[in-house]
């Protein structure tokens, strides 16, 4: 996944496990930056009666670095509190919920938008504003449509931000991929798949009609850049560096019987994510969990496994005779500057002809978004892969398919870019999940929040 449960630790905290990150120049606003992290993975729509919502007792963050040290520049702080209408019911909601601030609806939330500056300086920007509640179904939440779109918050700043449920947009074939690596399209070519399947098959979307919790900003452009200005494309000042953090105070105080437990201390990071599946591929198990407590200017000790992906070296072994290029590559253990700077530094100036995201020589997990790229009128689901600059690793879209590019580029699609000698195994070209942004049954919206409404517990029971 792309960080869903990456880290052994952060598994067993759903509430503060981001689950993916998007950040985009707004297709519909393009004075405008949209960034999403999504929190809380794998929520079946009819988890009730406890149904899902973000932790009071965590510290949400959205980190934005421009002017490339990968230190936060601003960094947006959510708070969240929670109120109980009616403590005489075990129900999430008495009546159907028509407004948000039904008396009907038993468990409502609010949050504190918290803008923090470069010097530390804070200024809350949004106060008490209600989250929408999850999508039950027909009978509790009849117009889900309209109590999202309500729950749409307009900034002193002219920003809009929103939190709440939404359909999980990120698609991928979990049952396969970990099945020993297994990708559907070319189950017949795996080592173990030869003996079981006589023709390639169709991927499966494991994330359908399951839910997430997303926060949502979208930010005048002119907001995020240095200085508030606008840039060229060529202007290192045009790309930013974007991530999300969750915290927990340090100490936690259980008093038993009357339930009313204590958090104390400094906060201490718990999660984070920048690139979709860096963790989650790249770093090695037994340092995920370090990976998720550290600041993305601390990175430089995870640039061995980028360079010489473990993945790389699996796929020739897992599908034998379809990579004999990689193979080698693998085999004379040449570094992969090409995933270095895709991942850890952005892409320079004059390697791709009218593109860079390029940040500096410091090492980092940051999504690095050029904001002078403009949308793109029909997106491409592969991205800068397909010649689509506005597409991951320039920023992440939702309908991307970042696992598909990862693949590609992984197996060897973009070492040509280093390497001009070097030709890619032909079926890198088609390395695929056999899924698509298509697949992804609830839709995207054409404006924010984007991610599509969440799916409802009646008509989705499991």
């Amino acid at each position: 996944m792309s960080s869903h449960r990456e880290a052994p630790e952060i598994s067993k905290d759903p509430v503060a496990d981001s689950t993916d990150l998007y950040a985009f120049v707004s297709p519909d606003k393009p004075d405008t930056v949209t960034i999403i992290a999504n929190y809380l993975p794998l929520q079946v729509p009819s988890g009730g009666p406890n149904f899902f919502e973000f932790g009071d007792d965590v510290l949400y963050e959205i980190h934005i670095d421009n002017n490339g040290d990968s230190k936060a520049d601003i960094t947006y702080q959510f708070r969240f509190r929670t109120e109980i209408t009616n403590d005489r019911t075990f129900l999430y909601n008495t009546g159907p919920i028509e407004t948000l601030d039904d008396k009907d609806w038993n468990r409502k939330q609010f949050y504190t938008v918290t803008c923090v500056d470069m010097h530390g300086k804070a200024t809350i920007v949004g106060k008490d504003i209600p989250c929408p509640p999850c999508n039950i179904g027909p009978s509790s939440t009849p117009d889900y449509g309209k109590l999202a779109k309500d729950a749409v918050y307009k900034l002193e700043s002219g920003a809009r931000v929103f939190a709440g449920q939404r359909a999980d947009g990120f698609f991928v074939d979990l049952g396969a991929i970990f099945d020993l690596g297994t990708l559907r399209p070319f189950q017949n070519l795996h080592l173990t798949g030869k003996n079981i399947f006589d023709a390639p098959g169709d991927g499966v979307n494991a994330l359908d009609k399951t839910n997430v919790h997303s926060i949502a900003l979208q930010l005048p452009l002119t907001s995020v850049t240095k200085d508030g200005k606008k840039y060229k494309y060529t202007e290192g000042a045009a790309t930013i560096g974007v991530w999300t953090t969750a915290s927990r105070r340090q100490v936690r105080v259980l008093h038993g019987k009357n339930g009313d437990d204590l958090d104390l201390g400094p906060t201490v990071q718990v999660s984070r994510l920048g690139n979709p599946l860096f963790n989650e591929v790249i770093v090695p198990m037994a340092q995920k969990d370090k990976f998720n407590a550290l600041e993305p200017a601390e990175d430089k000790q995870f640039a061995e496994f980028v360079a010489q992906p473990e993945l790389a070296g699996l796929l020739p072994v897992l599908y034998p005779d379809v990579f004999p290029n990689l193979e080698k590559l693998v085999a004379d253990k040449t570094e992969r500057a090409d995933l270095l700077a895709i991942l850890l530094t952005g892409i320079p100036e004059g390697i791709i002809e009218g593109f860079t995201n390029f940040t500096g020589e410091t090492q980092s997990d940051m999504l690095r978004l050029n904001t002078a790229i403009p949308p793109t009128a029909k997106p491409n689901a592969f991205g800068l892969v397909a010649g689509d600059a506005a597409g991951w690793p320039n920023g992440r879209r939702p309908e991307d398919d970042v696992v598909g590019i990862a693949l590609r580029a992984v197996a060897g699609a973009t070492f040509p870019l280093i390497d001009k000698d070097f030709k890619p195994d032909e079926a890198t070209g088609l390395l695929e999940q056999g899924i698509t942004a298509k697949d992804v049954s609830a839709g995207f919206l054409g404006h924010f929040p984007y991610l599509g409404l969440p799916y409802d517990g009646f008509n989705n029971p499991s």
